[in-house]
């Protein structure tokens, strides 16, 4: 099998390269259209500002080919912006649309915390995930973001399986059918971030 990653010009792309390497994985950089539509499993890594990756899509005609990848049953794992890129909006570039595949607005942590959010810390379980099998609930993770998606019970949806809580609860991991994204970077993570390629590896196979 080859991973597909998503090139749109700004990004933590070899870093994830490095950890599929690891696991015996090719991996091969796409930015087009056609590459997106001949993809067998597709990776979105994101940092920066996601204005920057949203026009980018937009630029290069992916927001079309990427949600029609996802439709049709492509395994697809988001990383960082590439979680936040899936929602409605955000209020980084709030003059922007998101892929709108998820419903949820993303906004910057909240409360008397420093920003960004970088560093290790743990999830809190909310659902059973195919992503995070074999991790047990509190484990930690790399993150490295000033924005998410907040975690409201009243507006809960089913996609969401677990938070991280930093100025806030918010979405960590959220995953819907062939679709999978994580606010943290697990090619940052250690063991716990591997499992995690692992699971997705494992699913999309």
């Amino acid at each position: 099998m080859k991973i597909s990653l998503l090139d749109y010009g700004v990004g933590n792309l070899p870093s994830v390269e490095r950890a599929f390497q690891r696991l015996g994985v090719q991996t091969e950089r796409i930015c087009t259209s056609a590459g997106v539509a001949k993809a067998s499993a597709l990776v979105l890594p994101g940092v920066g500002h996601y204005g920057v990756l949203i026009r980018a899509l937009d630029r290069d005609g992916l927001r079309e080919s990427l949600i029609a990848a996802i439709g049709r049953g492509v395994p697809f794992l988001g990383i960082c912006l590439g979680l936040q890129a899936l929602f409605q909006n955000s209020e980084e570039a709030s003059d922007l649309q998101g892929l709108q595949i998820l419903a949820g607005s993303v906004r910057v942590l909240s409360g008397a915390v420093k920003l960004p959010h970088m560093g290790w810390d743990q999830l809190q379980s909310k659902a059973a995930s195919r992503l995070l099998e074999g991790i047990v609930s509190g484990a930690y993770f790399y993150f490295a973001h000033s924005y998410a998606v907040p975690y409201r019970r009243e507006e809960l949806t089913l996609e969401t399986r677990a938070t991280c809580s930093y100025g806030g609860e918010f979405v960590a991991v959220t995953e819907k059918e062939n679709m999978f994204a994580v606010q943290f970077h697990p090619e940052k993570s250690g063991d716990a971030g591997q499992r995690v390629l692992e699971n997705f590896l494992r699913i999309a196979a």
